[in-house]
């Protein structure tokens, strides 16, 4: 499991606006979930957190898997 304390703030506050983007969050591997928290360390604006968060509900080009 995640510890909260390791995921960026702006990723969890994206992601909790994003219900399809949580849910599928929470239904990746641990393994997968570090893949997406250290891209998400990357971002640098709030709204480029919050097109990082809505791609991982469409998965475009099957970034997240």
């Amino acid at each position: 499991m995640i510890d909260n304390e390791e995921m960026p703030i702006g990723f969890t506050m994206a992601l909790s606006q994003n219900t399809d983007s949580m849910i599928r969050f929470s239904n990746m591997t641990a393994s997968q979930q570090e893949h997406v928290i250290d891209g998400a360390r990357q971002v640098k604006t709030r709204d480029e957190m919050h097109q990082y968060v809505r791609n991982l509900s469409s998965n475009e080009g099957g970034r997240f898997s």
